[in-house]
């Protein structure tokens, strides 16, 4: 099953959540989709090499309408921050975007500071009530390895959702308790969107392994209707899909 199928992305609004591959996702989605933007509720870093183009604006919309054929995939914020990162939208004018656009529109909607595992903060994520899909990731490399700001961010918020210890051993119950959860991974799924969890990184065996372990247990605790499997640089970024 290819990238963009799998994650039911074509022609809707798709939120990525988590840590461990939020923009390989939205990259990966717009390369493979036509006429689609990318745009952001929370802070992103500058990505204007992954993108046709990006407008820094306070009225998307009329850049949608504005956007010439050489445009897409179309990048949309509102303000650089400073040199190496945008600022995002509000949830109500990305709601704006979706409705606008003429193909998916691709979001980051919370943060993680560069680590491969989190739980979100009191105001996280923020995610438009038009979202069709909510991506919810975590990267295989965490499984094995201690819980511990090295890799996983608020990892007291993690431990609080799956009642582990800071310092302990992440297992795979653990990523899959997280992601499964309304308090992790499925807090704030708008009513009538559909939650695809994915676990990346997944780049040998072991990390396979570890993978197929945490999307058993989601589907075990959670009514998704598939967990990816991924390493996302990939030409072909779907490893394998549990069901």
């Amino acid at each position: 099953m290819d990238l963009t199928t799998a994650l039911d992305a074509r022609d809707a609004t798709v939120c990525v959540v988590g840590a461990g591959g939020k923009k390989s996702t939205l990259f990966a989605l717009a390369d493979r989709l036509d006429r689609a933007v990318v745009t952001a509720s929370v802070r992103i870093p500058i990505f204007d090499d992954r993108v046709a183009a990006v407008r820094v604006t306070e009225d998307p919309v009329a850049a949608i309408e504005e956007a010439g054929d050489g445009d897409w995939p179309l990048g949309l914020v509102p303000e650089r921050e400073r040199s190496d990162r945008y600022l995002g939208y509000d949830t109500e004018t990305v709601a704006e975007i979706a409705d606008a656009a003429p193909g998916a529109t691709l979001v980051k909607a919370d943060g993680a500071r560069l680590r491969e595992f989190k739980a979100p903060g009191d105001h996280e994520p923020q995610i438009p009530a038009n979202a069709d899909v909510v991506v919810p990731i975590a990267s295989a490399h965490v499984v094995g390895e201690p819980l511990t700001e090295e890799l996983v961010h608020r990892p007291a918020e993690v431990a609080a959702i799956t009642g582990r210890e800071i310092g302990d051993e992440i297992r795979p119950a653990d990523v899959a308790t997280v992601l499964a959860s309304p308090a992790g991974g499925l807090k704030g799924v708008p009513s009538g969107a559909t939650a695809i969890p994915v676990v990346n990184k997944v780049d040998d065996e072991a990390d396979a392994a570890a993978a197929r372990a945490v999307a058993g247990e989601i589907l075990f605790r959670a009514n998704v209707p598939r967990v990816l499997l991924t390493r996302l640089i990939a030409d072909d970024p779907v490893v394998e899909v549990v069901e």
